[in-house]
């Protein structure tokens, strides 16, 4: 394995699942993929205690770089809906990080946005939109990102979020079928609300979209622009571009 010290330590924090891998300074998997079940209740010390047991077969690296679920500014927690705010706002979970993990320098962003660094054009206006435990979106344009935009809270049909109407938790609740249907009707709104230009489509509940149902997403007249379904690792790749902004 390579030790460059460009290489980079990316963590991908999910609902459901911690991952983490060794990335070079071009984003490329250097290392197998690491995931552990996100542990709940899960207070910052025990997220940290969690991501260090995690990376602990890792090495060969001098940077560090972190997906989280919720809204980041200035490397710190704004919210984390998973996890439980109160305890986690203003929390910095790279200091805490660099400073278990020898030391080295972290960075962190919203997860969704951080897939996106890996899979965008950096060409007009694109969405990145993650469906896993709950539902994560990024937003760029020209490749710059835009001021994150916490969707997965805002009220969608009476007094559901999009995340209790696309969730995990719904996908199980209603099964597949009508649940590919919602997520095609909420894709068409977040155009009509945005007007991008390319959307991507990542997370772990990306593949229930393979096939029939993502030709038909595509054929939709307000995605016409274009559908990309992203590799779930691009959530730890997009880490390199972290250290490039």
């Amino acid at each position: 394995m390579s030790k460059s010290k460009r290489n980079i330590l990316a963590f991908d924090i999910g609902g459901t699942g911690l991952k983490a891998a060794l990335i070079d300074s071009a984003g490329a998997m250097l290392s197998e993929r690491l995931r552990v079940p996100t542990p709940y209740p899960c207070p910052p010390q025990v997220m940290v205690d969690a991501l260090v047991a995690l990376a602990a077969p890792l090495d060969g690296y001098e940077r560090i770089a972190i997906g989280f679920p919720g809204v980041v500014r200035a490397n710190s927690v704004v919210t984390a809906p998973h996890f439980g705010t109160p305890q986690w706002a203003g929390f910095d979970l790279p200091a805490a990080l660099t400073l278990r993990l020898g030391g080295w320098p972290a960075r962190m962003a919203n997860d969704a946005e951080m897939q996106g660094l890996a899979v965008i054009a950096g060409s007009g206006l694109e969405f990145v939109v993650t469906l896993g435990t709950g539902v994560g979106t990024g937003l760029f344009r020209n490749g710059e990102r835009m001021p994150h935009l916490e969707l997965a809270q805002h009220p969608l049909r009476t007094r559901q979020t999009y995340n209790d109407y696309i969730g995990d938790r719904r996908l199980r609740k209603i099964g597949r079928k009508r649940w590919s249907a919602r997520v095609g009707k909420v894709f068409g709104i977040l155009h009509e609300l945005l007007h991008f230009d390319h959307l991507y489509i990542g997370g772990g509940n990306a593949r229930l979209l393979k096939g029939r149902t993502l030709r038909g997403l595509a054929d939709n007249k307000a995605l016409a622009a274009g559908v990309t379904l992203v590799s779930n690792d691009a959530g730890m790749e997009g880490g390199a571009a972290l250290w490039r902004e």
